[in-house]
């Protein structure tokens, strides 16, 4: 039942992410509130799509590449804190749910590889 935690974060934390980006495009932010607009709700979509794969090697390419999604997006997070964009408190709620959600999907990696 882990993969539909994930799921059910991922989305919780898309909708987080949709907010913001929605925050920095009535401030006039539109390079960053776009790219973190795509790398953080493509965590969802990936971790939702891997339910559906058509193998165990599919279903951990999605996985992967939610992984790499949520680095990118933990990224854009850091670079909006850092020039101000974000407060800290904002930061601090967005960054620690990326990372648990990065956390479950390297666990789930390598569960789903035989590697644990």
């Amino acid at each position: 039942m882990k993969e539909n935690k994930l799921v059910e974060m991922s989305l919780d934390f898309s909708v987080k992410i949709i907010e913001l980006v929605k925050e920095l495009k009535d401030r006039k932010e539109n390079i960053m509130s776009s790219q973190i607009g795509r790398s953080g709700t493509s965590i969802g979509a990936n971790i939702h799509e891997a339910q559906y794969a058509h193998s165990k090697n599919d279903f951990v390419a999605k996985l992967e590449i939610a992984l790499k999604e949520s680095s990118e997006t933990g990224y854009w997070l850091r670079l909006l804190f850092r020039t101000g964009n974000i407060t800290g408190e904002q930061f601090k709620e967005l960054d620690s749910q990326c990372a648990n959600i990065r956390v479950m999907l390297i666990k789930s990696c390598k569960t789903a590889k035989g590697m644990v």
